[in-house]
């Protein structure tokens, strides 16, 4: 795990370590490229609504570009909605960022630029007393803040405000209001040095994203633009029951985070190598590591190091028959793309893995749910007690 981990991030994919492949080679027996990809249909009861927010944080120079004076950074809220008609559908990904996303990694950019989420743009809130749980999610190294909409959507859709962050210029593309896109400043030779500080930055964004969503629950307007907000926003958030999950390097900053700021309760790290202090430290809250299948190879040494230390409830699970591109939606967007792009079945089961896409969707949203559920609501879950007979591709680690 640590090696194909480590070469993801060096790589810096936005969803998957093909997506350089696909570019690399073009798709030399292209077929022309379908309308849209298709998301999975969260299961939950709920109507989902989203909203994004351009945050500026004034107390940071931006560390990967030092002449923006201020940190600028895009965060989506994913919400149970009270209703949802009228209200448009959500892309997946902004207009403006596409044709980057399509130039830099090969997937043909009509198919992302008509690719819709289940959210609904500023639908109003459905408000529970108290307010809902919230879980933050942090994407890999390159990764747009949508790269796990599936697994967004599926929380959302059952009562969790789920918030994904765009770490800008660690991204592959940002676009801010206006039409502005920002790309990846992070230097082409990724070594150790670079991945750290990404991880900080990752760590201080998600920090400062908790602040302003403390000021949004008490009513304030944090976007820089003051854009409109859905009604009932406000006192929309239990920000005591926070949880946060991440795909590689974003597991690393979920358990960074943790570590450093008690406000999180509770965090998933989604095959990634540990990296820092911070990420391996441990913390007295629930952790869970659920690593792809990597078959033979050792075990990572961070997730031992961070085992050794983690003093809350802790698990570590194997999704058998994945890949670590399998924890993105990549996973789904591949078959889709397979013929447009010209890839064989044994190129797509190498990028994300034996096992079929939608049961590993559908098994990863049971497990990340079960987990959340246990350590926010209290509601104690089967499957985290041991081997399910409904999910026998997860392995127990430990």
């Amino acid at each position: 795990m640590l090696e194909r981990s480590r070469r993801w991030l060096l790589a810096a994919a936005a969803l998957t370590s093909g997506l350089a492949l696909v570019a690399a080679t073009g798709p030399s027996t292209a077929r022309p490229a379908r309308a849209g990809f298709t998301l999975p249909a969260p299961t939950g009861p709920e109507r989902l609504g989203t909203v994004s927010l351009h945050l500026v944080d004034t107390a940071r120079t931006d560390p990967w570009v030092p002449s923006h004076p201020a940190r600028e950074i895009m965060a989506q809220i994913w919400y149970p909605a009270q209703n949802t008609r009228g209200y448009p559908a959500a892309p997946w990904l902004s207009p403006g960022a596409v044709p980057h996303f399509a130039e830099a990694f090969g997937l043909p950019a009509e198919t992302v630029r008509s690719t819709s989420t289940h959210g609904r743009v500023g639908a109003p809130v459905d408000r529970k007393p108290g307010g809902r749980p919230v879980v933050l999610y942090s994407p890999g190294l390159g990764g747009d803040r949508g790269t796990s909409t599936a697994l967004a959507e599926e929380l959302a859709g059952h009562g969790y405000i789920v918030v994904t962050i765009d770490h800008t210029y660690d991204a592959s593309e940002v676009e801010f209001p206006g039409g502005r896109v920002e790309v990846s400043a992070v230097p082409a030779e990724v070594d150790d040095q670079v991945i750290a500080q990404a991880v900080a930055v990752r760590e201080a964004d998600t920090r400062f994203v908790l602040d302003q969503l403390a000021a949004v629950n008490a009513g304030r307007n944090p976007d820089a633009g003051n854009r409109r907000l859905p009604d009932g926003l406000r006192g929309a958030f239990d920000l005591n029951r926070v949880g946060m999950f991440g795909h590689s390097l974003g597991g690393s900053t979920a358990a960074a985070t943790m570590h450093d700021d008690p406000r999180v309760k509770a965090g998933v790290n989604l095959d990634g190598t540990l990296v820092g202090a911070s990420a391996v430290a441990g913390s007295d809250r629930p952790f869970l590591l659920l690593s792809s299948d990597h078959g033979t190879d050792p075990e990572d040494p961070t997730w031992d190091t961070f085992w050794a230390n983690q003093r809350g409830w802790k698990a570590e699970l194997r999704l058998n028959g994945s890949t670590h591109g399998s924890f993105n939606d990549g996973q789904v967007f591949y078959p889709q793309a397979a013929r447009a792009l010209g890839l064989s079945p044994e190129q797509v089961a190498e990028l994300v893995g034996t096992l079929d896409p939608r049961r590993s969707v559908a098994i990863q949203r049971a497990y990340l749910r079960a987990f959340f559920d246990q350590h926010l609501r209290h509601r104690d879950s089967r499957l985290m007690h041991g081997t399910h007979p409904r999910f026998p591709e997860i392995e127990f680690v430990r």
